[in-house]
């Protein structure tokens, strides 16, 4: 999803475009970093995005949901996420952020000061968002959406918080029906350890 600059007019740009299969798979996959993340998509997703020009960059707002499914880690069965993901992002041209290399530090806090006066929708300000630099005419989404994903997944899934998991001897699936395994016994120079109490 590439968005050119001029396509931004006065009152801003909405868009609600669908977020490829592709580029949720090749995030989930984790293509182009080497870390899959163990996530497959289960549905399609929309992206919900306002982008408004101010104080010569973009100011982009986004939403969407990613539908996401993995196995369980404890008990291995399917689980089946839906994330909500929302971001704000100040998009600076590369011609600006540039620009800083050469000043000293009071005239960046000035400057800073003048893009925020007036650029602010009630009590929401510039300072408050998470920079990117883009080319100045045109702005690709991809990249974007690719990290807010990966951004939203959870370390690992669980099918639920009290889920019990697999026996470790048998393998039967604990939170179905309990297996009658003999609890394994403990090394008898081990068992003072039981006694410890961690916080």
């Amino acid at each position: 999803m590439v968005v050119k600059i001029e396509q931004i007019k006065e009152a801003g740009l909405t868009l609600d475009e669908p977020i490829a299969p592709g580029l949720l798979k090749e995030a989930l996959e984790g293509q182009g970093s080497g870390a899959e993340t163990g996530f497959q998509a289960t549905a399609p997703s929309t992206l919900h995005a306002t982008l408004r020009k101010v104080s010569g960059g973009v100011l982009l707002n986004g939403n969407f949901t990613v539908h996401v499914g993995a196995p369980c880690k404890r008990c291995l069965t399917d689980v089946k996420l839906d994330l909500p993901v929302s971001f704000t992002i100040n998009l600076v041209p590369e011609s600006l952020a540039r620009g800083d290399d050469f000043k000293d530090d009071d005239e960046k806090v000035m400057e800073k000061k003048e893009r925020t006066q007036g650029e602010s929708g009630g009590t929401f300000e510039l300072d408050g968002t998470d920079e990117q630099v883009f080319d100045g005419k045109t702005i690709d989404l991809d990249p974007i959406v690719r990290e807010q994903v990966l951004l939203a997944l959870p370390m690992s899934a669980v099918c639920r918080e009290d889920c019990q998991g697999l026996c470790s001897q048998c393998g039967q699936n604990l939170n179905e029906k309990k297996c009658g395994c003999e609890p394994k016994v403990v090394d008898p120079r081990l068992s003072p350890l039981k006694n410890i109490k961690l916080n």
